[in-house]
């Protein structure tokens, strides 16, 4: 998948933390009745973003930014470079039907103390084992193999035993469309760095 060139100052995958404070400021006027309008310029850099995150961006700007907004919000790095030192070990539960991704990712995991569930490559058989194994967090990508995917596995993880989701997908739309589901997303391609960044995150939220 071929993504725009993104507008300055603004990264194809992780946003600075700075800049997604910047653009919250600039544009969620538009979440309320009577916000002020946009000039070309803040419409023009929204419609970039929009395509960068393969969103339509021919739909209004008052449609595009709560999308555009939770993507960028929940793969924002933290506000220092630094992660905490010590995170404390958790049960993941994860969820990748790319082979070579989830075996470097649960090598990355295991050495960082984590236990893994998994890795699954279909939302039945992770639901399964998730009601044999509690966890304590869900990595899911989005697209697997069966008929359900990983957002139906984010909701049931989420009604049922209120498991909290990191979206690991290239499928910046479908990721978009549900992001109340997730506490965090990684964006692929990703590193095993990446993810256990998102993680630590979660902890210090």
């Amino acid at each position: 998948m071929t993504h725009e060139k993104p507008p300055e100052g603004v990264s194809a995958g992780i946003a600075p933390g700075a800049d997604v404070a910047r653009l919250c400021a600039l544009y969620d006027g538009l979440l309320t009745p009577g916000g002020a309008a946009l000039s070309p310029a803040a419409e023009q850099e929204l419609k970039a973003l929009a395509k960068i995150f393969d969103l339509d961006a021919e739909r209004p700007a008052v449609e595009l930014w709560p999308y555009v907004r939770a993507v960028l919000v929940r793969q924002a790095p933290p506000e220092t470079a630094s992660t905490p030192a010590e995170v404390e070990p958790r049960t993941v539960l994860l969820v990748e039907d790319d082979a070579d991704a989830a075996a470097d990712l649960t090598e990355a995991l295991d050495a960082a103390g984590h236990r893994v569930v998994g890795p699954f490559h279909s939302a039945e058989a992770a639901e399964a084992a998730t009601a044999l194994h509690p966890v304590d967090l869900a990595l899911l990508d989005i697209n697997l193999s069966g008929e359900a995917t990983g957002v139906d596995l984010a909701r049931s993880l989420k009604s049922r035993w209120g498991v909290p989701v990191i979206f690991l997908s290239g499928d910046v739309t479908a990721a978009a469309h549900n992001a109340e589901l997730a506490a965090a997303m990684v964006i692929k391609p990703y590193s095993g760095r990446d993810v256990l960044d998102a993680i630590a995150r979660l902890e210090v939220a």
